[in-house]
């Protein structure tokens, strides 16, 4: 899952970046309003942390283009503008959370993982399941019937990228899980792609990951 963080304190973007590496999570820092929306027009996020005193433009105006573009990106407000009033416009304005600075980091994951749970059936799940396999966003566990594995960093992020049977074009995939600025070598793609097929093998999954020359990567399973 890919992050983006808008926050011009730099030091306090540094340390929330980490956090998020720490636990899995794809992230990129901006440092302005403007910046930000220009990062989220190519698509590639899957939720949004927003400060609202920004240079250049101001957290709710990033806010309120969002969704008066249809954006539905999940949006949690991490801000020190604590009064009540201010909550109240931040949340009508599109906000999916609020969360007041200073905070705890424990409390942020909480409320990370909850606004971007899946939902399924009406039901909300942290689950995803794909053929035999199932990969359990909140433990970062890929579990069968045969056993469990609980995936690094990178091995996560691209079993979490599944979209199954869908083809994701290699510039997307090195985009999303290594950021845009990274020099990462496709060698490297090819060696984490080798340690999840042996984990998939050794849980005996009737899925497969399938590279497709000049085309990119899809998860292929059962029909």
């Amino acid at each position: 899952m890919r992050i983006l963080l808008a926050e011009d304190e730099r030091s306090l973007s540094r340390a929330v970046i980490a956090l998020l590496e720490k636990n899995n999570y794809s992230a990129d820092a901006v440092y302005d309003g403007q910046e930000a929306l220009e990062y989220l027009e190519a698509g590639n996020y899957d939720a949004l942390i927003l400060d609202l005193m920004m240079p250049k433009m101001d957290g709710l105006t990033v806010l309120r283009t969002l969704r008066e573009q249809g954006n539905p990106i999940p949006v949690l407000i991490l801000t020190a503008k604590s009064e009540v009033d201010d909550k109240v416009l931040g949340l009508d304005t599109g906000a999916n959370d609020y969360l007041t600075k200073p905070f705890s980091t424990q409390e942020l994951m909480a409320r990370i993982r909850a606004m971007t749970r899946s939902q399924t059936g009406g039901q909300v799940t942290s689950r995803l399941t794909f053929g035999n396999i199932t990969l359990d966003q909140a433990t970062f566990e890929l579990s069968s019937p045969a056993g469990s594995f609980r995936l690094a960093n990178k091995e996560f992020q691209m079993m979490e990228m599944r979209n199954p049977r869908q083809i994701i074009p290699t510039e997307r995939f090195l985009e999303r899980i290594w950021g845009y600025d990274s020099e990462v070598e496709l060698s490297v793609v090819w060696v984490y792609i080798s340690y999840l097929r042996k984990k998939l093998s050794a849980l005996r999954s009737n899925i497969q990951i399938k590279v497709t020359r000049n085309a990119g990567y899809s998860l292929e399973g059962p029909v």
